[in-house]
């Protein structure tokens, strides 16, 4: 199997598993991917946590020698399908974090930007390198770079095909974290200060969120109205306010 679904603890962890090809995006690969995604979302998991086999690599991008030879309608669908399996990661059920260790780059890149969160290992290095062989990226890295980085940064990442290193990215606000150690334990560590909050209530938060980079301040308001109603309506908003009032801890159902 090319990708791994493991359980640890309320999380799940996916792992991209072809540490030899340093984690390529093969169609295979896809393919195991979206169907993990299936079982992930309908588990019980509180959070999905994604990353590479071995130390070199979480995911150095597309398999290029799958490129060769196709025809035009080949390109277009691959792209498309890239595109419509990470956007999956945008509506996913709980929230997921990129564990980002070695080198992130091209789809590999594009996998963690789609992740609501990344945290990198101590020099992990990032990039859309895609520049270099006369392509640009294509599985939604012009997208979401320039919403995470703003549009200067991001031109310049893509147009040199420069890769930047944790620290930069940190500073760059690409990655949220760099751990020093353990880097799934990071991940658990930083994940679970959200996971204890209601899951539906993150969820509202998380569509609210992501209409900021995709509308108009108006209409990103009107959606942040309906959903703050909406999560008015909810028992874990009715319990989060009694706990308050009582000056205990909430206990959240998810509902």
């Amino acid at each position: 199997m090319a990708v791994r679904l493991d359980r640890r603890e309320e999380f799940a962890l996916i792992t991209l598993d072809e540490p030899q090809a340093l984690n390529a995006l093969s169609n295979a690969m896809l393919d195991e991917l979206e169907a993990v995604f299936d079982v992930a979302a309908k588990s019980e998991a509180r959070a999905l946590l994604i990353t590479g086999a071995g130390d070199k690599a979480f995911c150095a991008g597309a398999d290029i020698t799958e490129f060769t030879g196709r025809p035009l309608a080949a390109d277009l669908a691959a792209a498309e399908r890239g595109q419509k399996l990470f956007a999956r990661l945008d509506d996913f059920p709980i929230l997921s974090v990129a564990l980002v260790n070695g080198l992130a780059l091209g789809g590999g890149l594009e996998l963690a930007l789609a992740c609501t969160f990344r945290v990198a290992s101590r020099g992990a290095r990032l990039g859309l390198p895609e520049i270099k062989l006369g392509l640009i990226p294509g599985y939604g890295g012009t997208q979401r770079l320039p919403r995470l980085i703003g549009s200067a940064r991001a031109m310049e990442m893509i147009l040199s095909g420069r890769m930047v290193e944790s620290n930069e990215a940190l500073a760059l606000g690409l990655v949220n974290r760099v751990a020093d150690d353990d880097l799934v334990a990071a991940g658990i560590a930083f994940a679970r200060g959200m996971t204890g909050m209601s899951l539906r209530t993150l969820a509202f938060a998380r569509r609210a969120v992501n209409a900021a980079g995709a509308t108009p301040l108006a209409e990103g308001l009107r959606i942040e109205a309906e959903l703050s109603t909406l999560a008015y309506r909810t028992y874990d908003a009715d319990e989060g306010i009694r706990a308050f009032l009582d000056k205990r801890k909430p206990r959240f159902e998810d509902r």
